[in-house]
């Protein structure tokens, strides 16, 4: 493809919440859309292929596979082949910061959606700037759900603590 139908994206987030847990939500990939609200709908095609469909500000949606080459929790790696409107990788790394994790997303891909690609030579910053907003909106929305994700494994701990209040 083309230079002006190739993206490559780098996002780095700061999760408050346990590197055990944050690995254990980025590898469900069936429940992004409960924490990215521009993750509109995930399909499991079968044990490591998904079907998503993705939609940010801009009035058009993505629909892709993404297929697991790398999962590895433990070591806080997770990396999809891309296929469809995009063709290419995503991949998150996470690491351990103590009480918090550092997440890093890389993104490279090709679009193949013939709108985006028509419209690529005048409205690719825009494109960009919905893929920013989209990155944002990821960042608050899991930061909302592994606090949620915390109380809830801290009340399955002590099940008789808010009782005891």
């Amino acid at each position: 493809m083309g230079s002006l139908t190739h993206y490559a994206f780098k996002s780095v987030w700061t999760i408050e919440a346990r590197f055990d847990d944050v690995c254990s939500v980025l590898a469900d990939v069936r429940a992004y859309p409960a924490w990215w609200p521009e993750i509109r709908a995930v399909r499991e095609l079968d044990h490591s292929r998904f079907e998503v469909v993705a939609r940010a500000l801009l009035p058009y949606e993505l629909r892709f596979v993404a297929e697991g080459r790398i999962e590895n929790p433990r070591l806080g790696v997770f990396d999809a082949g891309l296929s469809g409107d995009l063709e290419g990788f995503a991949r998150w790394s996470v690491e351990s910061l103590g009480a918090s994790c550092k997440l890093v997303y890389d993104q490279e891909v090709d679009t193949h959606k013939a709108l985006l690609n028509a419209f690529a030579p005048i409205a690719r910053p825009a494109f960009r700037m919905n893929h920013a907003l989209m990155m944002r909106n990821g960042q608050a929305g899991l930061r909302t759900f592994m606090a949620g994700y915390a109380r809830s494994a801290a009340r399955r701990a002590d099940p008789g603590g808010e009782r005891r209040r």
